[in-house]
């Protein structure tokens, strides 16, 4: 398994060298764009509006856009140097809470964490602790050049790390649109329904959720294999040496008769008609 970061995890005295691995994966089917008429993969460019050309990474700096079309340019060294500062703090647990004071809105991505060398002790010692008391632990930790405020908890004998969101982070519920305030329900209504949840109340088991969306595509996909439904991406025709040598000939001739200065034009002799007419 990929590992992602390497740290230190401190609780107390208490230091824990570990890694962090990814918990889940996108699963997602990725569908590519072609131009419709020659099946061509379509690219998507870098552009400067004003200079109306294609700009390459080397031209590219960051910025905080602080007003409309008003900006703070960020230097690469100085966010890798703020970067490299985070970095260097160890992931402290600074709160132990129950994890079902934490609201499901708050979390946002799974990483399992395995013990570094010479940290399998102190990780056992941590889960234990967090499997007796039945908490979990808060902690902040530099993901990604982000600063992420974390859960740590046990799953399946393996300790996670969650990270969540600040608070800040989390949109006013105030703020959602046509929410009924009270609503009056009729008794019977209400059982109906609550006995329809009775009904299909059922053990959490996950392995019987599947994406039936993602089967059916990629299903489809193979059908259209199996029918020899495909189609190739031509490529970009490569410069002919023979026509280039051509255009530039021809182009070369062009400017050479464009360059060519015209030959001056003789002038008429008009003396000898002027005195055969006298």
């Amino acid at each position: 398994m990929h590992t992602m970061w390497k740290g230190t995890i401190s609780f107390g005295l208490v230091n824990i060298p570990v890694k962090l691995h990814a918990a889940t994966e996108n699963k997602d089917v990725s569908l590519r764009q072609l131009h419709k008429e020659c099946q061509s993969p379509i690219k998507y460019e870098k552009v400067c509006p004003v200079c109306d050309r294609k700009i390459e990474n080397d031209e590219i700096v960051k910025a905080y856009e602080y007003a409309k079309n008003k900006f703070v340019v960020l230097e690469e060294e100085d966010l890798a140097a703020l970067k490299e500062e985070q970095e260097d703090r160890s992931v402290e647990i600074v709160d132990f809470v129950k994890l079902e004071e934490i609201d499901p809105i708050y979390f946002e991505k799974s990483y399992y964490l395995s013990p570094n060398e010479g940290g399998g002790k102190a990780y056992g010692l941590l889960r234990a602790a967090l499997q007796d008391t039945g908490k979990i632990g808060v902690a902040k930790m530099m993901i990604r050049s982000k600063e992420q405020l974390a859960i740590i908890r046990i799953y399946e004998n393996t300790l996670v790390v969650e990270t969540i969101h600040y608070p800040d982070e989390v949109r006013n519920v105030q703020d959602v649109p046509n929410v009924p305030e009270e609503t009056e329900i009729a008794k019977k209504e209400l059982d109906t329904a609550k006995m329809l949840i009775d009904q299909l109340t059922t053990e959490f088991e996950p392995d019987k959720y599947k994406d039936e969306y993602r089967t059916a595509l990629l299903d489809l996909i193979e059908e259209k294999k199996g029918q020899d439904q495909t189609t190739t991406a031509k490529e970009k025709p490569k410069p002919d040496n023979v026509t280039d040598l051509m255009g530039a000939l021809q182009a070369s001739l062009d400017r050479a008769k464009k360059d060519k200065p015209k030959p001056k034009q003789p002038k008429r002799k008009t003396t000898a008609k002027k005195k055969k007419a006298q």
